[in-house]
């Protein structure tokens, strides 16, 4: 996300609830989440229809949407979230367009993958000992 572009909140985050990374990365932004900007969609129920783009694309990659009603997804939607959060989002080096490249062919690569990494893998990747589980409600409205 460009720095020019600033988010409004609350940001919406449509994220996959089977996936083991993906529950610990929201876990961990939902836990940092002391302004309450935050509000997890889980999109992973079959009959899940909703949200800014078709369940298919919302499985494929994680994406927010802002109070302002844009819509982001891969990395400049983990951004947005790390920057919700009030935790570094990356930075000019992001916004570089090799790196940022970079980064959107290693997110598709991790996204695509993220059901065979090992539990320990994902604590570090998230860069918590414990990682906080999420519980979605019927009405797919997630909490820590």
């Amino acid at each position: 996300m460009p720095r020019a572009a600033l988010a409004t909140y609350p940001l919406t985050v449509y994220f996959d609830a089977t996936c083991p990374l993906c529950v610990a990365e929201m876990g961990a932004m939902k836990a940092r989440d002391a302004a309450g900007r935050l509000d997890l969609v889980d999109c992973s129920p079959a009959g899940f229809c909703g949200g800014p783009a078709p369940r298919e694309a919302l499985m494929t990659a994680m994406h927010a949407v802002d109070a302002s009603g844009r819509v982001l997804s891969g990395v400049a939607a983990i951004r947005a979230c790390r920057t919700a959060v009030g935790l570094p989002a990356g930075g000019f080096l992001l916004d570089l367009p090799v790196v940022g490249a970079l980064a959107d062919r290693a997110y598709a690569g991790l996204a695509r993958n993220r059901y065979r990494l090992p539990r320990w893998l994902i604590a570090r990747l998230v860069g918590r000992g414990a990682v906080a589980p999420v519980t979605c409600a019927d009405d797919d409205n997630c909490r820590v």
